[in-house]
């Protein structure tokens, strides 16, 4: 499997269930959003995100190349059983396309080291 690194750091934010999409998020080159009735979580640029706004910052992003079928299994579970036993904790997107795994940035290095011991190549 093959895993590409995105250049920017990312910030995961929380903010109130019924808060408008903020158009910071919206300026971001990769964002995603889910809205659930206690939350409306947002990942986007990190440098993007206004100092008030609730976040976890420090995320580098791992996405799957290529397009996976919605038939395929295992995927995830490929990328983050490894990592879970080497300790490192990931945050992870899926869209329509393919899977993407968040790990902090103080883990990538790591993280990519247990991940092509798993025979993942990561450019």
């Amino acid at each position: 499997m093959k895993l590409q690194i995105l250049e920017k750091s990312f910030a995961v934010c929380r903010l109130e269930p019924n808060s408008i999409i903020p158009n910071w998020a919206l300026a971001s080159p990769f964002f995603s959003l889910s809205r659930t009735g206690a939350e409306l979580s947002v990942v986007c640029e990190e440098s993007l995100v206004p100092k008030e706004i609730r976040s976890e910052t420090g995320w580098r992003i791992l996405k799957v190349v290529g397009t996976l079928d919605f038939s395929l299994t295992g995927i995830l579970a490929s990328i983050a059983n490894p990592l879970a036993e080497a300790k490192i904790s990931i945050f992870s997107i899926s869209t329509f396309d393919t899977d993407y795994v968040l790990v902090k940035d103080v883990s990538l290095d790591f993280a990519c080291k247990v991940l092509r011991s798993n025979g993942m190549e990561i450019t």
